[in-house]
């Protein structure tokens, strides 16, 4: 199924307030992605999806409310891939590591996750209160999706950790910290392959005695 046909699948469901609020996202994030975030009106986002600046008001505050509601959509489509990618059971520990890493990376890379993480981090310098909400919404759900993996795979014998969510902090800077540095400075030749990944993930592997 490609982007399309997903788009029209999710809004065959949607009530008319849930359609207006996806068109209203849909508008800012292509605005934002054209032309800058900077650089884009509330007025121009509204020409584009229909409506009100009322009703852009009411669903979602300001400019900065957008582009928070951008983002947690963004990270909600990132767990839904990584679920349908990975069926609970259908593979070992490792493999089920690996196919977060690799469903997690891949998605990061694409053009549009890209302008999003920048647009994010040059929001993040300027407003504290905005950086905080961001780490919690956006950051914080990955963790607790690790931290419960771990903890079922200790209560099951399968790993000795002691400390679920420590690890997956430990966990997410050890794939994540310079890929992103990475994406967000264009700098093509520090893309991981598998094999890259592989080789920084097996001392957290060991030292966890994930089986």
């Amino acid at each position: 199924m490609n982007k399309g046909e997903t788009a029209i699948c999710r809004t065959d469901r949607l009530s008319p307030r849930a359609l207006r609020h996806e068109a209203i996202l849909d508008a800012a994030e292509a605005l934002f992605i054209e032309q800058g975030y900077d650089r884009t009106s509330l007025a121009e986002i509204v020409r584009r999806s229909g409506g009100s600046l009322a009703t852009l008001y009411e669903l979602f505050g300001n400019k900065q409310g957008l582009l928070h509601a951008i983002a947690t959509r963004w990270r909600d489509e990132a767990m839904l891939k990584r679920m349908e990618r990975s069926p609970v059971g259908a593979q070992s520990n490792v493999d089920t590591l690996m196919s977060y890493v690799m469903s997690e990376l891949e998605f990061r890379r694409s053009p549009r996750a890209v302008a999003l993480m920048r647009m994010l981090v040059s929001e993040c310098l300027r407003d504290r209160d905005f950086a905080l909400q961001t780490y919690r919404d956006l950051h914080m759900p990955t963790i607790r999706e690790l931290s419960d993996l771990f903890a079922d795979w200790a209560a099951a014998g399968e790993a000795t950790i002691d400390d679920p969510e420590a690890a997956a902090h430990l966990f997410a800077s050890i794939i994540s910290g310079d890929t992103i540095l990475n994406t967000l400075a264009g700098i093509e030749d520090g893309t991981l392959d598998e094999a890259q990944i592989r080789w920084r993930i097996q001392p957290f592997l060991s030292h966890f005695r994930v089986s």
